[in-house]
């Protein structure tokens, strides 16, 4: 899909709505989610994550802390360090209640509702290699394919080469697919997934195999 103006004014607008009614809808969630992690580990309630995001520009990412403060942690790591994730913390990053900060990166403008899976800083070369720098034109989402990708599927390997070898080709070409197919339609649907990947268990099997032909399409570079 070529860039249109037209789909990218009503992207942003949405963006900036729905971002700024969810933080009022959810702030009940944000206040729980808060009063758990300080009293399950006492300690800063966010983590400012240094991602990278549209035409390469560097952004502070928010998320409730889920993991037990270590300063010496390897961050270039593409798996969490599973030792420490708090128990509050696990139930927080199941049901994605942890990203929910992110809406104040949406309306900030750093990132969006629906894009391709934030980078990084530590793993751009790694994740924006090659013909997949090619998705900084776009801004990274709070989910999308690839953020659905990892959540159904990813989530459940921690080993870090085995991720490597079985999820990360296929999380990088979705989100070549996802700059190739995004739409007003299709970011509908990717909002829809989203909810129902996280209240209905059962819808998860038929989506991964959705998702893994989704990434079977995308081309070579020639």
């Amino acid at each position: 899909m070529k860039d249109n103006a037209v789909y990218s004014a009503v992207k942003r607008i949405f963006d900036m709505l729905a971002a700024t009614a969810a933080l009022v809808v959810l702030l009940p969630v944000g206040i729980f989610a808060a009063a758990g992690i300080l009293i399950s580990d006492p300690g800063p309630v966010f983590y400012l994550a240094d991602r990278v995001g549209k035409d390469g520009r560097h952004f502070r990412m928010y998320k409730f802390r889920s993991m037990r403060v270590d300063n010496n942690a390897d961050e270039k790591s593409l798996r969490p360090d599973q030792d420490r994730i708090f128990p509050f913390g696990a139930m927080l990053r199941d049901t994605k209640i942890d990203e929910l900060p992110q809406l104040i990166n949406i309306v900030a403008g750093d990132m969006s509702v629906i894009g391709p899976r934030p980078a990084s800083s530590d793993q751009v070369d790694i994740t924006r290699a090659g013909k997949y720098r090619a998705v900084e034109v776009l801004r990274p989402g709070l989910s999308g394919p690839s953020a659905l990708y990892d959540y159904i599927y990813g989530d459940g390997i921690t080993d870090e080469a085995e991720y490597e070898r079985l999820v990360l080709p296929t999380r990088l070409d979705l989100d070549l697919y996802y700059l190739e197919k995004r739409g007003i339609i299709f970011d509908a649907k990717m909002i829809w997934w989203t909810v129902l990947s996280i209240l209905c268990r059962g819808r998860r099997e038929r989506m991964l195999e959705e998702l893994r032909q989704w990434a079977a399409t995308v081309k070579e570079e020639p």
